[in-house]
């Protein structure tokens, strides 16, 4: 009889902690802190600055000197997308074992992970390390990687700075070392407010608003036809699309606000951050028009998400994937992850985990026996490597 992985008990209990990103972590990382503290493993809980409820946590299982310098990172988001209006078979929030499959809201994205990692500290424990592990638990990462700075931070104040890094999304155990990078951005634009009648009384917000979604669609167009291209990602060229956008009250109101949020997803030969400039120059641009025709009109710009791109060359995190067997995928991915920020502070960082990123955020999102099996082979070979 094939054996059910080790981990589910850890899996049901962390997927009935309800965490989606609107709402708190902090039950989760309440009972994992309480579980690593009774084992004796130094542990780390950081609340949100701002938000109560929500919280990161940080942990080490010190190597046989008893330091925390360098080691190996093995990291997760706690935070699950909702489930608002998707049609499930069952419970979202009950680890249902159906066939050869757990489902459940965060099975693969990427509580399936963390189950396997949690379980496996008391074989950490057991016998002496030649480097430390370190554990880190973030929130927010589906809101576009907002816990993954204060981890950063984090990792400072506690003194840990681990060499190596595994971010444990769904990529079915083969290792992605390339992501684009993703940054989210809010516009703002206020208007004035005036009977449709008398437009020349008002400013407005949706019109100026119009052209920013012009001049989004246009980058967005040159990137497609002109480049850069990187034919390594399955859309080769960055993209930039306005996702929501709210404005207006009345059919026969000059509208005086309108708020749009667009997004773009750069590959390597583009600096995000150049992009960026430019948008605010054309906001820039805009909003002088605005006050130009009332002084009480205007637009801003503000950023809500940034995560940097992953481009990790082979060096010390790609030779231990290959000392510990797993197949590293020459193909680059276009989501983004809490990998890019780990690099940028200095942590050779890739993104390996179980399950499959297609179900991720469907109903009846699920992870399969043999993935958690293949994740628990995994930890236990690295493991054994850090014990040599």
């Amino acid at each position: 009889m094939t054996r059910m992985p080790r981990s589910v008990d850890w899996l049901q209990r962390l997927v009935a902690h309800d965490t989606t990103s609107r709402g708190p972590n902090q039950p989760l990382i309440d009972e994992v802190a309480e579980y690593l503290t009774g084992l004796g493993v130094t542990t780390h809980v950081r609340p949100h600055p701002d938000q109560p409820g929500k919280a990161n946590l940080v942990a080490t299982i010190p190597a046989a000197d008893g330091g925390s310098a360098g080691g190996v990172l093995l990291s997760g988001h706690t935070d699950v997308v909702p489930v608002d209006g998707q049609d499930w078979s069952s419970d979202p929030w009950v680890a249902t074992l159906v066939d050869d499959r757990i489902v459940g809201r965060g099975t693969a994205d990427m509580k399936g992970f963390l189950a396997v990692v949690l379980e496996a500290v008391p074989a950490m424990l057991a016998e002496p390390l030649n480097r430390p592990v370190h554990l880190a638990l973030s929130y927010d990462e589906e809101l576009g990687c907002l816990g993954a700075g204060d981890l950063v931070d984090c990792f400072a104040e506690v003194g840990i700075s681990p060499e190596v890094g595994f971010v444990g999304e769904p990529t079915g155990m083969r290792v992605i070392r390339a992501h684009k990078s993703s940054y989210v951005a809010e516009a703002v634009f206020t208007g004035v407010a005036a009977h449709s009648s008398l437009t020349n009384q008002g400013v407005n917000a949706i019109e100026y608003a119009a052209e920013l979604v012009r001049w989004c669609r246009d980058r967005a167009d040159r990137w497609r036809t002109e480049g850069p291209f990187d034919e390594a990602f399955p859309i080769a060229y960055t993209t930039m699309s306005v996702n929501t956008i709210d404005g207006g009250i009345a059919q026969n109101t000059v509208p005086d606000r309108c708020v749009l949020r667009f997004e773009y997803r750069a590959i390597g030969a583009v600096d995000p951050d150049a992009v960026l400039a430019e948008a605010e120059q054309f906001i820039a641009g805009l909003d002088e028009r605005m006050r130009a025709e009332d002084e009480r009109a205007g637009a801003r710009l503000s950023v809500l998400a940034r995560v940097p791109g992953l481009d990790t060359s082979d060096g010390p995190v790609t030779r231990l994937c290959r000392d510990l067997g797993l197949e590293i995928l020459p193909d680059k991915v276009t989501y983004g992850t809490e990998a890019g920020m780990f690099s940028e502070a200095g942590v050779d960082t890739v993104v390996c985990g179980p399950g499959d990123i297609a179900v991720a955020h469907a109903a009846d999102e699920y992870v399969t026996l043999d993935q958690l099996r293949a994740c628990e082979d995994f930890i236990d070979r690295l493991i054994d490597l850090l014990r040599r």
